[in-house]
């Protein structure tokens, strides 16, 4: 078998909060609760595992997430919906603005948490030539 990332845990002030506000900005489900987890399920299979942990041991981290051009433009239109602050660089110099790298679409934005999030339409770099 190949080594693939079978999920990871991403700690929240609250992990209910923080995973139904990615499943719902994506239209993802959460497959299950067990423990102090909270997952949601990526199309991969990878599973984004929200745990609850003190406020004072939280420490912000950046999650990016490959997604279509239809799921980033109905994300986006939740983001500006909802008023979140959005930023079309990871330095948040661009404020309400998304970028074009790579002749696709990218946005960031923070979670509950305050982790950042990053939603992009082609990976860096580029689509690999064939």
């Amino acid at each position: 078998m190949s080594v693939q990332l079978n999920h990871t845990i991403v700690h929240a002030r609250d992990n209910r909060e923080s995973a139904a506000f990615f499943a719902d900005l994506l239209g993802l489900e959460i497959t299950s609760e067990w423990g102090p987890f909270v997952a949601v399920a990526l199309a991969n299979g990878v599973t984004l595992d929200f745990a609850t942990i003190p406020a004072e041991h939280l420490t912000p981290q950046h999650y990016a997430f490959l997604v279509s051009e239809a799921e980033f433009d109905a994300a986006y239109e939740k983001i500006t919906a909802r008023g979140l602050d959005h930023w079309a660089d990871p330095h948040q110099k661009h404020p309400g603005e998304i970028n074009h790298n790579d002749g696709g679409k990218g946005v960031y934005f923070l979670d509950p948490a305050g982790h950042a999030l990053e939603l992009i339409t082609v990976p860096y770099g580029g689509w690999p030539r064939r």
